[in-house]
């Protein structure tokens, strides 16, 4: 779905996208021990992460106890080993003891740990915000070309009209935290984001980049759907100084009914609140990840 400042026409999915929705927005990563086999997995694959699943649970792991949990032959077994010698990712320790992993593995789980740090630090100034004004925030980050939903305060509030939506996932051109995030991310990263939704012709370019520099220039961005919509969002972009540059960590909105109040009034009365919100969680997220 695109904005109507792009001057696109939304087509109606065909019938294999419907199916299979992770062909037009919705990139969902499922659980692998649900429905194994009707997803077509590659089980060379498969077979690697049992072997690295298996080496997770204890400190060292002998071939036999590999082979017992991972109820793969024992050749297969000692091949993966080998291949993730290769790589880095595990280590012989001795005939006795068997196998390890390395510390290399830590760097899989380096976004997620950024994101439980960012989490974390907005919860309680979330929380804060929702008690005093009612109004339901939502944090996201970016997300394989798309805005993921990390935390909520929907249950929190009185004038929530829908749920949490954690994990889910939202349009970045579309969304008031996708806009956010493009408006204020470096050129280079707005680039590849872009480049990863399918891209946009010059003309249409030139309309996103004007309204990336209203919001830019207001501080905030709001949502615009491709079809009219009870719920609309503000939202700010979190971002934190280094000595890189600027990068953006991610974004927070506020959701309203637009019978509530117009773009105007919710700009000025809580863009500023928004901002400052902003930057008290990138403050406090940068002292929890320097922790």
């Amino acid at each position: 779905m695109f904005p109507p400042e792009l001057g696109l026409v939304e087509t109606e999915a065909t019938p294999s996208e419907r199916q299979c929705p992770c062909k037009i927005d919705e990139v969902r990563i499922t659980d692998y021990g649900c429905e194994m086999n009707s997803v077509g997995v590659i089980e060379p694959v498969r077979r690697s992460f049992a072997v690295l699943e298996a080496l997770s649970r204890r400190r060292t792991s002998t071939l036999g106890v590999l082979t017992g949990e991972t109820c793969l032959p024992r050749p297969t077994v000692v091949r993966l080993l080998h291949t993730l010698i290769a790589l880095g990712y595990a280590a012989r320790v001795s005939r006795e003891q068997g196998y390890r992993l390395t510390e290399r593995v830590l760097g899989l789980a380096g976004s997620i740990r950024f994101v439980d740090h960012l989490v974390d630090a907005a919860i309680p100034h979330m929380s804060r915000f929702t008690s005093e004004h009612g109004w339901p925030l939502y944090l996201a980050t970016l997300s394989y070309g798309a805005i993921s939903i990390r935390h909520s305060t929907a249950p929190e509030s009185p004038m929530s009209f829908e749920e949490a939506g954690l994990n889910s996932r939202r349009p970045v051109l579309i969304s008031a935290l996708g806009r956010a995030w493009l408006a204020f991310c470096p050129e280079e990263e707005r680039r590849s984001i872009l480049r990863d939704i399918g891209g946009l012709t010059p003309r249409q370019e030139t309309a996103l980049g004007l309204a990336l520099e209203r919001i830019r220039r207001d501080g905030y961005a709001f949502t615009r759907p491709a079809r009219p919509t009870r719920l609309h969002g503000i939202a700010v972009a979190i971002r934190q100084e280094g000595s890189a540059g600027t990068r953006v960590m991610g974004s927070l909105s506020m959701r309203f009914p637009n019978s509530a109040m117009t773009e105007e009034e919710v700009g000025a009365r809580f863009g500023r609140r928004l901002q400052q919100l902003a930057r008290a969680i990138a403050k406090d997220a940068g002292t929890k990840n320097a922790g």
